[in-house]
């Protein structure tokens, strides 16, 4: 029963706090944060009152299962961006620009916060700095696809920018492996070869391939079915199934690996819409049914986040840090491989902007960090700071991008409500 309550609550919460933000001109996905952060166990939860919000924060990570599924259907989402016409003419460059525009990141912020550590010993320690380096590779596809599907962007800048969006989760496992690895080393004086670069591999080849297959049954199931309805509930199965069993692990030959939710589910779309003939009218059916999914999703974000972090002065200082290296690295990486793979000024000056995001993905690698003891609790603490900002701000920087570069035009849109009244009048 509190479960209900509680979904209601939050999907009520994020849905008010949109109407809310309207006249503000904020994304949606904003306005979601906001609504988790309000219903929340820092904000509206310690009144204590049944009901009125989450209690604690096991509480919020007790609905971890409705995250998982939002991000396997955007991912699933993003595949479709994976068309083999559209790649004929971004691929090439959504590929060099997503590889690179990630490593300069890192570099940006492994420099910066070594030249902190070695002005600043105390305050933070060679593995941290890497083990950060590494994370800032990630980008939030979730807050990405969002903004751009509400204000129906459509341009250059958007066509590479979620191709490059859904590679980040592949560069940025294996650059945050192999780093991870060393900061590992330098804390327990041991490297394992398996774990940096073996591992990390695996997983990417597993999650590709399970996609792929899935993909190619998805598809022949698919001819089986005629009515649009069951062919939706045939799309929402395979995702289900698909985020289902990445969450198996194996051992082969001393290499343990699992799987990426979100390059299956984004390989499952790929396949799907490239084999399919109605995969687009099929995705648009899913992304409807998705919607209450995705409030959920980005209202639990916010609910996760904790402004304890803004208590501690070491934290705030390497965070800034890290935001500032990580947001240029992203915007310059962006604009130099851009302009050496050809693009349009307009990808040159705005696509860097779109890349700033940032959230699950760095959320996730900021638990396996804490491995490093003191270390991995600290720049967990850092991530959860960053994200926190990233994540308020992020969305309508995006926005704010896609507009200058002609990509989001306002289209005075009405309710159903509005042109039914204006028809009746007619009438």
């Amino acid at each position: 029963m509190k479960i209900l309550l509680l979904t209601a609550i939050t999907i009520l919460a994020g849905l008010l706090m949109s109407r809310a933000a309207k006249p503000l001109s904020l994304p949606a996905v904003t306005a979601y944060i906001v609504a988790g952060i309000l219903v929340g166990p820092f904000c509206l939860g310690q009144l204590g009152i049944p009901g009125v919000g989450f209690s604690s924060l096991e509480e919020v990570e007790g609905f971890t299962l409705i995250s998982k599924v939002a991000t396997g259907f955007i991912a699933f989402s993003i595949g479709n961006e994976f068309r083999l016409s559209a790649l004929k003419k971004t691929g090439k460059a959504a590929a060099v620009i997503g590889v690179f525009q990630a490593l300069v990141a890192t570099l940006f912020v492994d420099i910066s916060l070594i030249i902190v550590h070695f002005i600043f010993p105390d305050v933070i320690s060679l593995p941290v700095a890497i083990t950060l380096g590494a994370v800032a590779a990630a980008t939030a596809p979730a807050a990405t696809l969002m903004v751009v599907n509400q204000y129906k962007a459509k341009g250059e800048v958007t066509s590479l920018l979620l191709p490059i969006v859904a590679l980040d989760d592949a560069v940025g496992l294996v650059i945050f492996a192999v780093s991870f690895g060393v900061a590992k080393s330098l804390t327990f004086g041991a490297v394992d070869v398996v774990s940096v670069i073996v591992e990390p591999i695996a997983e990417v080849i597993a999650s590709l391939a399970l996609g792929f297959v899935m993909g190619f049954l998805f598809n022949f199931l698919e001819k089986f079915f005629h009515s649009r309805s069951k062919r939706m509930a045939l799309s929402i199965a395979f995702v289900l199934l698909t985020v289902a069993i990445t969450d198996l692990k194996f051992t082969v030959g001393g290499v343990s690996f699992g799987f990426s939710n979100l390059l299956a589910c984004m390989m499952l779309g790929t396949v799907f819409c490239n084999l399919c003939e109605v995969s687009e009218e099929l995705m648009d059916r899913v992304d409807r049914w998705t919607a209450p999914l995705y409030i959920m999703f980005f209202a639990l974000s916010g609910a996760e986040l904790d402004f304890v972090v803004f208590g501690n002065a070491v934290i705030i200082l390497i965070g800034i840090v890290y935001i500032i290296s990580r947001s240029a690295g992203k915007y310059l990486g962006a604009r130099w491989f851009s302009k050496a793979c050809g693009c349009s000024h307009n990808v040159q000056k705005y696509l860097g902007i779109t890349l700033f995001p940032q959230a699950g993905v760095a959320l996730g690698m900021s638990i396996t960090a804490q491995q490093l003891g003191a270390d991995g609790t600290l720049i967990r603490n850092i991530i959860l700071f960053s994200v926190l900002i990233y994540e308020l701000v992020g969305p309508l920087m995006t926005k704010t991008a896609l507009t200058a570069a002609g990509e989001i035009v306002p289209e005075g849109k009405r309710s159903s409500r509005g042109i039914k009244d204006q028809n009746s009048r007619r009438a």
